[in-house]
């Protein structure tokens, strides 16, 4: 048989959605436009949906299944005549899809000679919608009437400036502090990396305005003053972060004058008086889902300069890849950062079968660090343990009990896919890992995930149920060992508290923080690092993903919680719940009024906000295969967002914000056509 061209294959798939009488079915079709008749083949398709391999399919039977990756085989015998049309139909999900993301993002025919053939695919079609499906940022136009003067996200303090000047071609800094001067280089190549064509930053010969930066006592240590006399323009801060916001909240204020100067002034006096509401206005990317470039990532960066956020929580490994070059053990790079047909991962969430992925070196890394540094940005790596580890297992399969039996399953349907806490080979991994890390992230804040292992954890290891033996006796073990072939069904809908599994992940993370804390490093967790309050508090703080509530009872305990709730600040998730809308919504659907309307302490006491680090978005990546879908979810929702970080709540408003938001950066600059 000849090689079939894949131009003449054509795979559509579709989603029915369950109707009176009917039962759902996700409906893929192969269509064979070649010359010749197609045979002894297989089709491998990814997610993020992922199918039940226990449950109904129809035209096929599931040879193989792992997470969102999932390949159908033919019945005995079966070819493919010119012409003809395979149908598959589907019953059996991990959950009804709700957008069109949720449907394969990828497909290809497997031969039995190793050989693949990638296949074109639309988008999955639903029956009940014909919709243009929605991609690229929504577009928040900059209205002729607004009810402010100049342009400013996120809105100061304290604004109090009038009459217009004409606009100048730009500014010429001047600062003779080493904190100014190092400011006024970073925002330079702030707005060189952001808005090159502008030319912000100008000469005196070429018209710009001289813009003095000048170190005053007394600013907190984000804080700045901007006053306008004429064409006198000084900002006082104490340092370097200060003065870079107060030059943003400058470059904010000529953009809107020079690009809506009908709406929008210069001012030609006043001053703007300023400073953040909370310490901690984070966002977090995985980029195990999806690789991102060390230039998306720079670009990312100076993104959230520029909305004055001034975290960045990179999530490094996860089930489906690695991230990160460690030296002492480059199986983790070399196995765990790529995907592809025949690799120890397979082809997930959008890959082709090619081998696709990467990681960052070191060398990247510093780059990126210092970068960030540059913008007041400090970066808190993680490493997903004790669950989230498939990828780190397939590279160092050492980190399993090798008498292990049976399997337990992740809620993202990764089975055995956490590292034993019961080896002591696993402390001599991490703790190898962690310190080749905090050479590389000076911030010294590595956040450790703990989040969502499986019920049914380590159940099979006859290590780790002697351990558990030792911890909570033999009643809760005996228990235990019980629960394999257990899968947390939803998200969070199954609390591991005081399982066994609570117990064994307790002790880990116990001992895992206290070898960071002798190297003098803060441990950041999940909301669920608070199982069995072993962690130390005045050394710790916890990333809480479920509701205000939850959050609110961990600052109760005594925890410092930076609040970052899935129904609201997981930018992943779709925008409205319609099927047109790119995302998830698993955890529910925020849209850019929703988020700027949120108030992340509702109904907390005044004793429970004083453990509030701050708040942070996060940017899960299972449906970022298209970069268009990135700019939809995640803007301007990070703007949204990072005023609530900045400004007071007395201060917040949507009008203003809907009016001004248009101005802000895209990372991809993809509009909604």
């Amino acid at each position: 048989m000849s090689t079939p061209r894949p131009q003449a294959l054509r795979l559509e798939t579709v989603w029915n959605p369950p109707a009176e009488g009917k039962d759902f079915s996700y409906v893929l079709q192969l269509k064979n436009l070649n010359a010749e008749p197609l045979s002894g083949f297989s089709l491998c398709v990814s997610g993020p949906g992922r199918v039940d391999p226990a449950g109904r399919v129809e035209g096929a039977t599931v040879s193989k299944r792992l997470s969102n990756f999932t390949e159908f085989h033919p019945p005995e015998g079966f070819v493919l005549d010119r012409g003809e049309t395979w149908t598959i139909s589907v019953h059996a999900l991990s959950w009804q899809f709700r957008h069109w993301t949720d449907g394969a993002t990828s497909a290809y025919l497997a031969f039995a000679d190793g050989s693949t053939v990638s296949l074109g695919l639309e988008p999955t079609r639903s029956s009940n919608s014909n919709a243009p499906l929605k991609r690229g940022a929504e577009i928040f136009p900059v209205p002729a009437t607004v009810p402010v003067q100049v342009s400013i996200i996120p809105w100061p303090n304290h604004v109090a400036v009038g009459s217009r000047q004409p606009l100048p071609a730009g500014f010429s800094l001047q600062a003779d502090d080493p904190d100014a001067k190092a400011a006024a280089d970073s925002f330079k190549a702030l707005v060189d990396h952001l808005f090159a064509v502008e030319g912000i930053i100008r000469t005196a010969a070429e018209g710009a305005s001289s813009v003095s930066l000048k170190k005053t006592a007394g600013f907190g240590p984000e804080a700045y003053r901007l006053s306008f006399e004429g064409e006198a323009i000084t900002i006082e801060a104490s340092s370097r972060a200060g003065f870079l916001y107060g030059l943003v909240t400058l470059g904010q204020i000529w953009r809107g004058a020079r690009l809506h100067p009908r709406t929008f002034q210069f001012p030609a006096s006043g001053e703007i008086v300023d400073e953040p509401s909370m310490g901690w206005r984070g966002l977090h990317l995985d980029v195990a889902r999806q690789f991102y470039s060390e230039a998306e990532i720079k670009k990312l960066m100076a993104v959230l300069a520029w909305n004055k956020l001034n975290r960045f929580h990179w999530h490094l490994s996860d089930d489906e890849a690695w991230r990160v070059e460690i030296d002492a053990y480059p199986a983790l790079t070399e196995i765990g950062a790529w995907r592809g047909h025949g690799l120890a991962l397979p082809p997930l969430l959008g890959s082709s079968p090619a081998r696709t992925g990467g990681y960052y070196t070191k060398a990247a890394i510093r780059e990126i660090v210092a970068y960030a540094q540059g913008f007041g940005i400090e970066i808190v790596p993680e490493i997903d343990i004790p669950g989230h580890c498939y990828a780190m297992l397939q590279a160092i399969p050492e980190l399993r009990d090798p008498q292990e039996a049976g399997s337990y399953y992740s809620v993202q349907g990764f089975p055995d896919n956490c590292i034993n806490p019961a080896r002591e080979k696993t402390y001599e991994v991490i703790e190898t890992i962690f310190s080749e890390l905090i050479e590389l992230f000076p911030f010294k804040t590595i956040h450790i995930g703990a989040d969502e292992v499986p019920l049914g954890a380590w159940s099979g290891s006859p290590e780790a149920l002697l351990e558990l033996r030792s911890l909570a006796g033999d009643e809760v073990a005996d228990v235990h060992a019980k629960r394999l072939n257990v899968i947390t069904n939803t998200h969070g809908a199954d609390d591991i508290h005081g399982s066994g599994a609570a117990f064994l992940q307790a002790e880990f993370l116990k001992r895992i923080q206290n070898f960071l804390a002798s190297k003098g490093c803060i441990t950041g967790g999940w909301e669920e690092a608070a199982h069995g309050d072993v962690i130390d508090k005045s050394k710790s703080y916890l990333c809480s993903w479920r509701n205000v509530e939850v959050a609110a009872e961990l600052a109760n305990r005594g925890y410092e919680i930076v609040v970052c709730p899935g129904q609201v600040y997981y930018l992943d998730m779709a925008l409205r719940p319609d099927w047109d809308e790119p995302g998830a919504s698993w955890a529910g659907t925020s849209d850019a009024e929703k988020i700027y309307t949120f108030d992340p302490v509702g109904g907390w006491t005044e004793t429970q906000k004083q453990k509030l680090r701050g708040i942070q978005a996060c940017i899960w990546s299972e449906p970022m295969t298209d970069r268009a879908v990135f700019d939809r979810l995640v803007f301007p929702r990070l703007s949204a967002l990072a005023e609530t970080g900045w400004t007071k709540p007395s201060s917040k408003s949507w009008e203003r914000f809907r009016a001004l938001a248009g101005l802000m950066p895209l990372l991809y600059g993809l509009q909604q056509s």
